[in-house]
Parts: C-alpha cells; sequence; structure tokens
C-alpha cells in the first residue's frame, strides 16, 4: 500500500494545489459577492436568479467549474488530515490512512460529477 502512495504522490498533489488554489481564490470572492456585495445592494441580485444559475450550470465550461468546485477542496482536505495524522505519530498506518481519506476524497469527486452530468441528461 504504502509502494501504491509513493506512486499516486505527484498526481495527489496536483489535486492538492488546484484545491488550494480554489479556497484562496476563489471562495473569497464568491463570499465577497454573496455574502456582502449582494445583500448590500452593490451587486444586483437578478444576476443570482434560478435560471442564469441553472444555464451556467448547463454549459460545459460551468459544469467543469462547478465540478472542481466541489471535488478539488476535497482532495486538499484529504490530503491535509492524512499529514496531520503522520504528524501525530501516525506514520505505522499510513497506508490505511491515506486510503481511507482519498478514497472519500475521489468518493466525493465521483458524486460531484455525477451530480453534474445529470443537469445535461
Amino acid at each position: 500500500m504504502k509502494f501504491l502512495m509513493l506512486k499516486l504522490e505527484p498526481i495527489i498533489w496536483q489535486l492538492f494545489g488546484g484545491g488550494m488554489m480554489l479556497g484562496a481564490f476563489l471562495y473569497p470572492a464568491y463570499l465577497l459577492v454573496i455574502g456582502f456585495t449582494a445583500p448590500l445592494g452593490i451587486t444586483p441580485i437578478e444576476g443570482l436568479s434560478y435560471e442564469r444559475v441553472l444555464g451556467l450550470a448547463s454549459s460545459i465550461p460551468g459544469s467543469v467549474l462547478i465540478a472542481a468546485t466541489i471535488s478539488l477542496p476535497l482532495w486538499a482536505a484529504a490530503h491535509h488530515v492524512r499529514h496531520i495524522f503522520i504528524d501525530f505519530g501516525g506514520l505505522e498506518r499510513d497506508g490505511f490512512v491515506g486510503l481511507v481519506c482519498y478514497g472519500s476524497a475521489a468518493v466525493g469527486s465521483a458524486l460531484a460529477i455525477i451530480a453534474v452530468l445529470r443537469l445535461h441528461f
């Protein structure tokens, strides 16, 4: 199991980096628009109507963006949880913890992709 984790490490780091980028750049901007400027009337609320959001989610770029916005932070969280477990002395069970953490991120990502694909069919 440890050998497999070492082989997958570059892929996991790419997913982790993507999740951290989303968490650092896109989520604060989203919270600013949805949480502050829309209620204060600075941003028109009509831009967040159901029809416009469904139109974005039904397009291919919008679907990719939504799936990435859901799944990439799951991989970042799984990577953080695994390394926190290692820091607290869990190195001998790293293979099992990695399997649980990254497996749950993979299941969550698959569910996000299925949910986005259901908008098209």
